[in-house]
């Protein structure tokens, strides 16, 4: 490749999401043989290090996180907390920034990946160390929310704001609903004394460079128009796909969807953090019955529910029992969505849930519920057109009427709109699974990486 061996130091957000995407790309560096130092909290490194597929290489180092008052004990990422301790745990992460700095002086990388903390780059510099933004969320989403044109500097914005994108943002299907801006527009202090978008803004003007897991072919006018907007270089990971399971599927799951035709099971997955009100989580499990298709879930229990069983409506199990299981547990999605029989995939539009549905030939429903998973599935369903959005009402509410309908449509070969997303879902998995596409990008991202440290 012509390019150095180098170490890289990774600190992504204590988010499963932003955790797991971080050690996909530690994997890509490794296997060209460049040394990666993982920080991560101490506890959780041993839910993640099956995905290192090079320990010669990658070695995981373990930070305790700090006492914040009001955050339980023992919890390490957002999987271990409701969303409203998020803050808290950002406060936490705050508060590592002298145990960062120690590791730093030992490790003396060439470069440190990052993305929520946004003291990390002035703390990097002081050691002669580039500091890299690697971001998992899409550049449209950065772009449409906090583009240095919105001046978020000089004002908060508001609902009204957030409907529309930049004036200069690419032309796009990419508009928020009302309630959808009316959400993003409380988010607000993330982390003591800074509000989420500040966070993010100065991680993104302070930093040498910027590098988004995403293809020219799919979000190159995004990529451009941010480049322009932030004053910074921007790199391009590629697709980034996780590499294929070195496990099997689970037997009893093995079991149950082998007992179905192939392409007829509706599979559900909405993460480790995405928690449902109880009325959206019945009429979620009303619409698959009305289908009239088996169908797979796997949900956290709703709000004010300890468990699946006691949130289920009423005769639902005897109702659903040989088509329908509800499951609370982790199950092996990246398996279950490539098993034969799965046809269908309803999910919240989270990035990595998204990046795995597309080099599979299920069909895309898309049901976002918080932040950059709305404009995921704006992009899905308008700019790629491989997916059908669940139609809400104007306060952000669905019915079990939408949800069925969302299904069949993308399952029926008759309609005109399944067939298109059929066909544009196609493409996009054969290009994004092209032999070479993916090391093309790396082996290109390296080669800038090499030229940054030359500077």
């Amino acid at each position: 490749m012509g390019a150095n061996i180098f170490h890289v130091a990774m600190y992504p957000w204590f988010a499963l999401g932003h955790l797991t995407s971080y050690l996909h790309i530690s994997n890509k560096l490794a296997e060209r043989g460049h040394k990666v130092s993982f920080l991560m909290p101490r506890n959780t490194i041993s839910k993640l290090e099956h995905l290192n597929l090079h320990p010669n290489l990658i070695s995981f180092i373990p930070i305790t996180i700090p006492h914040v008052d009001g955050l339980p004990l023992g919890s390490e990422t957002t999987a271990d907390l409701p969303f409203a301790f998020h803050s808290l745990l950002m406060t936490a992460m705050d508060l590592t920034e002298p145990i960062i700095e120690d590791c730093l002086r030992k490790l003396i990388p060439h470069m440190v990946f990052f993305d929520f903390t946004y003291w990390l780059p002035a703390l990097a510099w002081r050691f002669g160390i580039k500091a890299l933004h690697y971001c998992t969320i899409s550049p449209a989403t950065v772009g449409y929310l906090i583009s240095p044109e919105r001046k978020l500097h000089e004002k908060s914005l508001t609902e009204d704001d957030l409907i529309d994108p930049p004036s200069s943002f690419p032309t796009s299907a990419i508009r928020l609903q009302p309630h959808e801006a009316r959400r993003l527009a409380t988010v607000k202090g993330y982390g003591k004394g800074i509000s989420f978008t500040e966070r993010q803004l100065i991680s993104f003007t302070s930093c040498d460079a910027i590098i988004f897991k995403t293809c020219r072919e799919m979000e190159g006018p995004y990529c451009d128009y941010l480049e322009r907007q932030m004053g910074k270089r921007v790199f391009l990971a590629g697709p980034v796909l996780p590499d294929p399971p070195t496990s099997t599927l689970a037997g009893k799951w093995a079991t149950w969807l082998g007992g179905f035709k192939p392409k007829t099971v509706i599979f559900c997955a909405f993460g480790s953090q995405c928690i449902l009100k109880s009325n959206q989580f019945k009429e979620l499990l009303l619409g698959f019955e009305l289908t009239g298709m088996p169908f797979l879930a796997a949900l956290k229990p709703p709000i004010g529910a300890e468990t699946i069983k006691l949130a289920l409506p009423e005769g639902f199990g005897e109702r659903t029992k040989g088509r329908g299981v509800v499951e609370g547990d982790w199950v092996q999605q990246q398996l279950i969505l490539s098993h034969p029989s799965v046809g269908c995939f309803v999910t919240h539009c989270g990035s990595g849930s998204l990046t795995e549905a597309m080099v599979n030939d299920c069909q895309l429903v898309l049901l976002p519920q918080a932040g950059d998973q709305f404009i995921n599935a704006r992009i899905m369903s308008g700019d790629l057109k491989v997916g059908v959005e669940v139609l809400k009402s104007e306060d952000g509410l669905f019915t079990r009427e939408a949800v069925c309908n969302a299904v069949r449509v993308v399952m029926d070969t008759e309609s005109e709109l399944g067939q298109t997303v059929r066909t544009n879902h196609a493409k996009w998995r054969e290009f994004l699974l092209s032999q070479g596409l993916e090391n093309s990008y790396v082996d290109d991202l390296v080669q800038k990486l090499d030229s940054l440290l030359k500077y």
